[in-house]
């Protein structure tokens, strides 16, 4: 059953329907600047308790709103916020909703100029909101940023806020967050976790928000930053931006680890299906996955579903009921100086990048040096130089050498190098 399953899925790989679109147009962002915090919450009145006084102190120096989507809850979460609370939002839904849905309904109702999507399991430090907005003053077209995730202690740290894209063993699934290294930060990463991500609201709306197809959880946030970066837009890493993730402490009350385990193959594979525009790079992580399920399949029950409905997924569009093949076309792709921009963008994301702040910029106009290896990086005094370093290992660069940049940017691989070189002319306006 599982070579049939598999030939199928290969065959239905290469039959993918997709209907392409134009983009739907950005709209100016002419919100009231400041931020709008969407807080999904099912049961948690326990959770919000410990978390809402630490949000509402940190928006307290700045515009701001708070918007609880009381998902399906039978704790009387709503109640106690109107008596709590008064001045937050609530959206009450009787009957529980999908994630997507559930921060939809939110989104819908915002009325500042970003929208941050927070857990009601996430846990902020002080300063989060200020230090999620800098990205957007500071570097072009910014979709995402998003925070650095801990865990408790003694908790594995499972998320860390830098997502790329990189399969290491065969058997691994492809999509992981890396460790970030001291003094990194504003690092290209392939999405925002939906946990704990600030957007900017126009772009989330002319991207037509969170796609509902990834019911009930996981991917979608993925799905989302793919397909700003399609558009053009960056998601990045904000080290300054901490919360602890009381790790499913929603999820895991209402679905065993064998349902999480499942929803995230299946969500994978739609996404593969729903996002990527490149027939070429559709086929390549296609068969990437397919393999890896099948691997997986004799041991894991949630690898052998996935793969059993694999095909499924790939002729009905992402899901059995979803709309067939909704990608965007890019206005950008035409611009881009390289034979396939999704080639590009995932070498930008796989994990060979790391940034690295360095002296205050001065105002003069920037200009970008490269060089092969630490030992060749000459000493710059241009104003806001910028260095590009060739490197066989990501590592903190030492502290005389980032005195003397503006920033300095890490590549691991020669793809990532050349795609660093676009992305940083774009932040420094080159």
């Amino acid at each position: 059953m599982r070579t049939a399953d598999y030939a199928a899925a290969r065959l239905a790989g290469w039959t993918r329907p997709v209907r392409r679109g134009a983009a739907v147009p950005l709209a100016a962002n002419t919100a009231s600047a400041g931020i709008s915090v969407v807080i999904p919450s099912r049961d948690g009145k326990a959770l919000l308790e410990a978390q809402l006084a630490g949000v509402a102190r940190d928006l307290a120096d700045m515009a701001g709103e708070i918007i609880v989507i009381d998902n399906g809850s039978s704790d009387g979460t709503a109640e106690w916020l109107r008596g709590t609370y008064p001045r937050i939002a609530i959206e009450v839904s009787a009957e529980p909703l999908s994630f997507a849905a559930a921060v939809n309904r939110g989104i819908r109702r915002a009325r500042f100029s970003h929208v941050c999507l927070l857990n009601n399991d996430m846990a902020i430090e002080p300063g989060f909101f200020a230090a999620l907005l800098r990205p957007f003053r500071a570097v072009p077209d910014v979709f995402c940023a998003t925070a650095q995730i801990r865990f408790p202690p003694g908790v594995r740290r499972e998320e860390t806020g830098k997502a790329v894209m990189a399969q290491g063993a065969p058997e691994d699934f492809p999509v992981r967050c890396d460790e970030p290294l001291a003094g990194e930060d504003g690092t290209w990463v392939l999405y925002g976790s939906g946990g704990c991500s600030a957007y900017d609201a126009a772009k989330l709306r002319a991207l037509g928000g969170v796609d509902e197809a990834y019911a009930p959880a996981y991917v979608e946030d993925l799905d989302l930053g793919y397909r700003a970066w399609l558009r053009g837009w960056p998601s990045v890493y904000v080290a300054g931006a901490v919360v602890e993730h009381r790790h499913r402490a929603t999820t895991s009350r209402y679905y065993s680890q064998r349902q999480l385990a499942g929803m995230l193959e299946v969500n994978y594979l739609k996404f593969l299906v729903r996002a990527i525009a490149s027939p070429r790079v559709f086929r390549r992580l296609w068969r990437q996955a397919l393999d890896r399920l099948r691997l997986r399949a004799p041991s894991d029950p949630a690898a052998r579903a996935a793969l059993h409905g694999a095909a499924r997924y790939a002729l009905a569009g992402g899901t059995a009921n979803a709309p067939v093949g909704r990608q965007e076309s890019p206005p950008w792709w035409g611009r881009l100086q390289t034979a396939n921009p999704e080639e590009s963008l995932l070498a930008l994301t796989d994990g060979s990048i790391a940034c690295f702040p360095g002296r205050a910029a001065s105002g003069k106009s920037p200009v970008l040096i490269t060089a092969r290896g630490l030992e060749s990086a000459a000493s710059a005094d241009t104003g806001d130089a910028v260095l590009l370093i060739r490197v066989n290992q990501l590592e903190p660069p030492p502290a005389d050498l980032l005195a003397r940049y503006a920033e300095i940017v890490e590549a691991r691989t020669d793809a990532a190098f050349d795609a660093a070189v676009k992305w940083i002319k774009r932040k420094w306006r080159m």
